[in-house]
């Protein structure tokens, strides 16, 4: 099972990305855009996400993956609760998520080093 704490070390590593407290809810941005977002009780964790795939993965495996809420669905956005998913998961959406906010010459040089 993955925590808020395990997701804010691998995602305080990445170049650019800052954790920030909105409205008692943590997020983490890039400049202004924000590429994960926890639920008050920090068990669900919104990141970003392309659209056109959403529904194919939440039809995929729904008791992990959950569509956004209603007031977030024109964003490129999806939630996923955290006690479904493993340290490689999360890094894994945490990486796809911060990499749709920064250059790409930033992640690429990320990911080379």
């Amino acid at each position: 099972m993955v925590t808020i704490d395990d997701v804010r070390v691998f995602a305080t590593r990445l170049p650019r990305a800052y954790e920030a407290l909105v409205r008692d809810r943590v997020k983490f941005r890039v400049g202004r855009i924000v590429f994960l977002a926890f639920s008050a009780d920090e068990q669900v964790m919104g990141f970003g996400f392309p659209k056109e795939e959403r529904a194919a993965l939440v039809a995929a495996e729904p008791g992990k993956f959950l569509m956004p809420l209603q007031s977030d669905m024109r964003y490129n956005w999806l939630r996923v609760q955290l006690a479904s998913i493993d340290q490689a998961e999360m890094e894994e959406l945490v990486l796809d998520a911060w990499r749709m906010c920064v250059p790409t010459s930033v992640a690429t040089a990320w990911l080379s080093s």
